[in-house]
């Protein structure tokens, strides 16, 4: 099995029809300038190394960078990583982080997860579970599901999450792992859920080629 690149897992989340943030990519200072001017402060970065699965862990994502100087210091650090290969330089975002992923499982097939995304998926695993092809009605009950589902529709004054959006996500992630039989693994995590929008902010697929 191997990883894509960053691009190229984006390329494939946005080809069927998950809307990503304006990605930026750089692979030195010349590059990271005009990438931070056309992303604006503050932004985040992200390397692209086939050599790690978990960019957060090995210090490849940066957040809320506020000025060029912070951004070619990060950039220095993230060139030293393993298997670098360029970073990613996004506009900050703010919302409700969630996480759709997908698996080829050996008994069920494809199979896509959803829940509460982020660094926190794996402290609450706070997540649900549905085999491919996914419905409407099975999305909503994904949804539906979680512990965190109050948090996904607004509370305390708090305006939530737009619902409908993050169903269609969850939809357009089973079609993905339906269509595209090389795929083994999809990590859409975290996806930004707004009151009008649900947005991809990084992307890991796996295929077994």
């Amino acid at each position: 099995m191997a990883s894509l690149s960053l691009e190229d897992s984006i390329a494939l989340v946005k080809k069927h029809g998950i809307g990503f943030v304006p990605s930026y990519r750089a692979a030195n200072e010349k590059e990271l300038e005009a990438a931070c001017s056309s992303a604006a402060f503050p932004l985040a970065m992200k390397v692209s190394s086939g050599q790690i699965s978990h960019k957060s862990d090995a210090g490849g994502v940066k957040i809320n960078i506020q000025s060029l100087d912070e951004a070619t210091k990060v950039f220095s650090l993230m060139k030293e990583l393993p298997g670098f290969e360029y970073v990613i330089v996004q506009p900050m975002l703010r919302g409700v982080e969630i996480i759709i992923g997908g698996k080829r499982d050996v008994q069920f097939g494809p199979t896509v997860l959803f829940g509460l995304g982020g660094i926190y998926v794996e402290v609450f695993r706070d997540y649900s579970v549905g085999i491919c092809p996914i419905s409407r009605k099975i999305a909503v009950e994904m949804m539906e599901r979680l512990k965190s589902y109050p948090l996904l529709k607004g509370i305390r004054g708090q305006q939530g999450a737009n619902l409908e959006e993050i169903v269609q996500a969850i939809m357009k992630a089973s079609r993905l792992m339906v269509s595209e039989k090389d795929v083994m693994e999809l990590d859409i995590n975290p996806l930004i859920a707004t009151p009008t929008q649900v947005v991809a902010v990084d992307a890991r697929v796996v295929t077994g080629k």
